[in-house]
């Protein structure tokens, strides 16, 4: 490889893959994103579901993935990725929920790519994003 094409490949960005965390409780979200990171994600995270859709709106690029808790005050994790779907319909998300199990997912007016119940393992995490980012 001459200097050029040298030069050239290392100029080039690679897309990292962004994930937006939503959680109100700062604790489960910070153990969401050290889950996350051993795969190198890009990672923010948000314990206001308004704050969260306000930032996707305005994101360049949008994120690959939303993982959001399911009850939340101001909206709930439902609301939210089909809120956000409006804006990119692609996009992958990931309901976690303490309180509710996958049966409210029966009845969403919105896909939902996978469900996770609280509590669960660090890798059960990693394991379910890497499978979502990958269909």
């Amino acid at each position: 490889m001459s200097q050029l094409e040298k030069n050239r490949s290392d100029s080039v960005e690679t897309k990292r893959t962004l994930i937006y965390i939503v959680d109100d409780d700062v604790l489960l979200s910070d153990l969401a994103e050290a889950s996350l990171q051993p795969d190198g994600y890009d990672v923010k995270q948000f314990q206001d579901p308004e704050l969260a859709l306000k930032s996707f709106l305005h994101a360049q690029p949008k994120p690959d993935l939303l993982l959001t808790d399911y009850a939340m005050d101001k909206m709930n994790g439902l609301e939210l990725i089909q809120k956000c779907k409006e804006i990119k319909p692609d996009l992958k998300a990931i309901l976690i929920s303490g309180t509710a199990g996958s049966e409210i997912l029966l009845q969403a007016s919105v896909r939902v790519d996978r469900f996770l119940g609280k509590p669960y393992q660090p890798a059960a995490l990693l394991e379910l994003a890497r499978a979502v980012l990958a269909s």
